[in-house]
């Protein structure tokens, strides 16, 4: 793989390494391993002390990302929360703001690649995997982090072999449950139970049916489509009237939530952006399949989101109004979603 990722970057320089990845019907993480791309040292999997160690490095860039969407934040990893049930980790941050899921974490790397922004010459960064070799988090350090720390932290957990790389193949989607084999009027019952937007997992579980699927039966009372460009008018009013609001982008490994106002929008072609100091987002309009509004109870009142799908039911984003546990949603934000167009169905 070594001589065909060579050859591959040497014709195609600026092609990030997750599309080369799926050009070459590889993963991400095995064409890092041949360190084409600069030196990559393979780190021990203890991925909640690499996490704690991670304070030590002050401020760094947090990285999560699906296909269709990159969230970029600026901060410092404190506090750090692990040894939480179903091997869950938190990191509470006023600016990093994650929810690990570390039983699909499988790899870690420290990485060094050339890049001119670097004092050295070198943008150095830790990167997380899962079992299919796709990242699932990574961290980049800036100027204002503590380098002699993050050296440390490399030769801390520096594995002491050159172990293989394994990667587990990627099972096939499986097709959802046929509408008529949902008990709907039971769903929509509990889904009217619900008391908190975190129980809203559990819901799908317990009724076997995808995210999707549970929208389409929840259309008209739980659940509203509107068209994908809603997204933009959505984040245009938002920074127009700078109301705080809440930006979550995830994978099967991590969720990494924005909470604030939003400023800079700029569209470069398929992708649409926000460009603020401390937060960017790059979302790649062309992904999305269905954009909902949905609505979740709680016992604070209704919860309601701005949700985008790609073509295989995956979550891209979703959008909610700046809120704190005890406190009901915004009015301003519940404003913002009642003035999008609802979709037309042809």
């Amino acid at each position: 793989m070594t001589e065909t990722y060579a050859a591959f970057r040497a014709e195609n320089p600026k092609t990030r390494i997750r599309a080369a990845a799926r050009e070459l019907g590889t993963s991400e993480a095995e064409l890092l391993a041949t360190g084409v791309d600069g030196d990559a040292t393979r780190l021990q999997p203890d991925f909640e002390d690499i996490l704690h160690a991670l304070e030590g490095l002050g401020g760094v860039m947090a990285l999560t990302r699906n296909d269709a969407c990159v969230h970029e934040k600026t901060g410092v990893y404190e506090p750090v929360h692990t040894g939480l049930s179903h091997r869950m980790g938190q990191v509470l941050g006023k600016d990093i703001d994650l929810r690990l899921f570390l039983g699909r974490w499988r790899s870690a790397w420290a990485v060094a690649t050339p890049w001119k922004g670097g004092a050295d010459g070198l943008r150095r960064s830790l990167q997380f995997f899962d079992a299919h070799g796709d990242a699932v988090h990574k961290v980049f350090c800036t100027s204002e982090s503590d380098l002699d720390a993050y050296h440390a932290l490399v030769e801390r957990f520096a594995a002491a072999d050159r172990q293989p790389l394994d990667t587990e193949p990627r099972a096939e989607p499986q097709p959802a449950r046929p509408d008529a084999e949902i008990d709907a009027d039971a769903l929509l019952s509990e889904w009217a139970d619900l008391q908190d937007t975190h129980d809203f997992f559990q819901l799908l579980g317990r009724h076997g049916v995808t995210r999707t699927q549970a929208l389409r039966l929840a259309e008209g009372r739980f659940a509203e489509r509107v068209p994908a460009e809603a997204i933009r008018q959505t984040f245009k009013t938002a920074a127009e009237t700078e109301l705080p609001i809440m930006v979550f982008v995830g994978n099967r490994g991590c969720v990494q939530i924005h909470t604030g106002p939003v400023e800079k929008l700029v569209r470069q072609g398929p992708w649409y952006n926000v460009l603020d100091p401390g937060f960017n987002l790059h979302l790649d309009e062309a992904a999305i399949d269905q954009a909902w509004i949905v609505t979740k109870p709680t016992e604070d009142g209704d919860v309601t989101a701005l949700e985008l799908y790609d073509e295989a039911g995956d979550q891209i984003v979703q959008l909610f109004g700046e809120r704190k546990p005890g406190r009901p949603e915004r009015t301003e934000w519940r404003a913002i979603l009642g003035d999008l167009p609802r979709a037309v169905l042809a």
